[in-house]
């Protein structure tokens, strides 16, 4: 598992490269992030190559979402693959995280 991070501007594009979210990684996510999380306000997460989330993985990107909202910041996602997606939905994630289709966009609703 790796979290690779640009700057773009204010905010920070957070690639997750790795297929899976789950209970065995969720702690290497939490770790790798968190330094982004304390040194960002935004950050947009890529998750193009994940595959599958389980409820560890969306307890990770919950807590990343808390972490931010205490100084005022803000998480957005993008490139949510299709079956991520649709556990997502089915949790009713997608009602508490801004979702993208692609980075582009989600870089430009910080602006709006």
């Amino acid at each position: 598992m790796e979290v690779i991070a640009e700057q773009i501007g204010d905010v920070c594009l957070a690639l997750i490269s790795s297929e899976f979210l789950v209970a065995d990684n969720t702690k290497d996510f939490k770790r790798k992030i968190t330094p982004f999380l304390e040194s960002n306000a935004k950050i947009v997460l890529d998750m193009s190559q994940l595959q599958f989330v389980d409820s560890s993985g969306i307890g990770a990107i919950l807590s990343c979402m808390k972490h931010l909202s205490v100084p005022g910041g803000e998480l957005k996602l993008c490139s949510v693959t299709k079956q991520v997606r649709s556990i997502f939905e089915m949790v009713r994630l997608h009602r508490v995280v801004d979702m993208f289709n692609t980075k582009e966009e989600a870089l430009r609703s910080f602006s709006e």
